[in-house]
């Protein structure tokens, strides 16, 4: 594929009652890649020009990057019905996913209930399982106690906006350049602005709560376990700040999911891998996808 050819267009799409923004570039199968919170479709920004083949897709979620920001809950249930229209806008089938953090967590959902338009997952430091406290890495724990307490959390990612001036440098291995920072802080302006990053923190599945992420979670676990025909592939790294997939949650993936490769890389990376080592990303799909021949 030429540089002209991989040129990457930004479109939007309208889904339901707002819009979604997302970056594309070439043709043929599609690949769909997801970000999660507190990122954009600019997480993959270094990822796609290392892919050379597929119709490659990174949409902004509903209230993130430059989608829009209609007046609902953001919960996971909103995100997934927006992340459906705008699949069924674009009439994307026979799709290879891409996901990190809730983005992986978006697709595992999505191919669970879509199970006849999936042809392959690939994800990286994502959520694949409800987790007790004493599983959430200890760095983590008290940090999430604090957003999960009511009053605390609206102080630190709605009044601070703690989770993209802090939160989000803090779990990168590589420095965040000021100019990297200044787009991932744009779509995030006013308190109100932030609902959904306080919304996604919420959400994370510790200690049995919230009971409804948790049922999704354990349906797509369910998904995960039965789809043996479906390939998967796990990318993980030396595990650096802010990493969430550690060697129990790794294992638990190789005995728990269905079709499952595992490969890594001694490169160190935080928990926001593809800011960190976009290239070894890009690398393996590409060579996960040639080798199971996903891209024709």
């Amino acid at each position: 594929m030429t540089a002209a050819e991989h040129s990457t267009r930004v479109l939007s799409t309208h889904v339901l009652d707002s819009t979604m923004t997302h970056r594309e570039s070439g043709t043929g199968t599609p690949i769909v890649f997801l970000h999660g919170n507190p990122t954009s479709s600019y997480l993959w920004r270094n990822v796609l020009p290392g892919i050379p083949s597929g119709r490659l897709l990174a949409p902004d979620l509903i209230g993130m990057g430059e989608s829009g920001k209609p007046d609902i809950a953001y919960d996971f249930a909103d995100h997934a019905r927006y992340v459906d229209a705008w699949f069924d806008a674009l009439g994307l089938r026979d799709v290879v996913l891409v996901g990190h953090d809730w983005g992986g967590a978006l697709a595992f959902d999505w191919a669970a209930r879509h199970p006849g338009r999936v042809r392959g997952i690939a994800f990286t430091e994502t959520i694949v399982k409800p987790m007790t406290w004493e599983e959430f890495p200890e760095g983590g724990r008290e940090l999430f106690r604090a957003i999960k307490t009511a009053g605390v959390g609206e102080a630190m990612i709605l009044d601070e906006n703690a989770f993209i001036e802090q939160a989000l440098p803090a779990a990168s291995a590589t420095p965040l350049t000021p100019a990297d920072l200044a787009v991932y802080r744009k779509p995030y302006p006013t308190r109100e602005s932030r609902r959904p990053l306080l919304r996604w923190a919420r959400s994370m599945p510790l200690g049995g709560e919230p009971a409804e992420v948790v049922t999704r979670i354990e349906a797509y676990d369910h998904w995960l376990k039965s789809s043996p025909d479906v390939p998967k592939l796990l990318l993980t790294f030396t595990p650096g700040a802010g990493t969430m997939m550690h060697e129990e949650t790794i294992a638990w993936c190789a005995a728990n999911i269905a079709g499952l490769e595992i490969e890594h890389s001694d490169a160190v990376a935080g928990h926001h891998t593809p800011e960190d080592q976009p290239e070894l990303i890009a690398g393996a799909i590409s060579g996960w996808v040639r080798r199971l021949g996903l891209h024709q």
